[in-house]
């Protein structure tokens, strides 16, 4: 019996050893700085050449944020939204209701002759988010491109970027198209990834690569906007390279989810698609997870 304890320590120390830490596990903090509430104004400029149906699924996608269109149809892309707005008694736990933040598109802009060339980087990106607000800074500048573009920063571990710009600090983001671009990165889970496990393709909800894919990487975008519009609001890890609202959640669509596996998720019976969230006019979409600050862990709306 007593040769038996050196071995059970032993085999403790090493557990210990292979399990993760917790300490080491993401944890989302609040730093103290403003968060966007109220109206959301979105200026949006349209980089390049779109057909119909991905300018329809991204705008649909928009409209659908504060939008509780039918409650019959679980879940609604509002509910997703409604986490993003929950950030606001996070931050303030005076609040005892949590107010709503209206999203809405009051400008668009299109520019099909590439005015800047189809390598867009940070030197020529002031010059696109004056043309899509035309000196509001009290709108957000959002920059969707093309297919045939290629965004400076984008495809290196990231599919969209928010951030401010210029003296004013315009606030904006762009959103690449990755279609051509790095789709084993960015098209995910409707192209197979370049590295890691290989699990199953799914088919994008509205049949269009390229746009549900990009309203994967508008909403990531788009939440971490919010929450912390000038990179002092929720983040964890460094300032230069934040883990926001979605990023911090990265690959999960639903329940269940590890790597190489979106998690639960509904199916389309009439085309396959794969979504979940119900959108306006039928639409549905693939949301990413977001971060809960009331329970500290990553939430998804199935």
């Amino acid at each position: 019996m007593a040769s038996s304890s050196p071995i059970s320590i032993s085999f403790l120390l090493l557990l210990l050893l292979l399990l993760p830490s917790a300490s080491s596990d993401p944890q989302l903090s609040f730093h103290g700085g403003l968060l966007l509430t109220g109206n959301v104004n979105l200026s949006l400029i349209w980089y390049g050449r779109f057909g119909r149906i991905q300018k329809s699924v991204l705008r649909s996608f928009i409209k659908s944020l504060n939008n509780n269109f039918n409650t019959n149809l679980e879940p609604p892309v509002s509910e997703w939204w409604q986490m993003v707005e929950s950030y606001q008694s996070a931050a303030n736990d005076k609040l005892f209701t949590v107010p709503k933040i209206r999203v809405r598109v009051v400008r668009q802009v299109t520019d099909v002759s590439y005015s800047i060339g189809k390598v867009i980087t940070k030197d020529f990106l002031s010059g696109l988010v004056s043309k899509a607000t035309n000196g509001d800074s009290n709108t957000v500048a959002v920059v969707f491109t093309s297919r045939e573009v290629t965004v400076q920063g984008l495809c290196m571990g990231k599919c969209s970027e928010h951030g401010v710009i210029g003296p004013s600090n315009q606030l904006y983001m762009i959103v690449g198209n990755p279609e051509t671009e790095c789709p084993g990165s960015c098209a995910w889970p409707f192209h197979r990834p370049d590295y890691g496990p290989q699990g199953v393709t799914l088919q994008p909800p509205n049949g269009n690569v390229g746009a549900d894919s990009m309203v994967i990487s508008f909403a990531s975008a788009l939440a971490g906007l919010v929450t912390n519009p000038y990179n002092d609001g929720f983040y964890d890890g460094p300032e230069s390279d934040p883990k926001e609202a979605s990023t911090i959640c990265h690959g999960i669509f639903g329940s269940g989810a590890f790597p190489g596996y979106t998690g639960k998720v509904r199916v389309n019976p009439s085309n396959g698609g794969c979504f979940n969230a119900h959108g306006i006019k039928g639409k549905k979409f693939l949301l990413p997870a977001l971060w809960d600050p009331k329970t500290s862990s990553c939430w998804t709306t199935m």
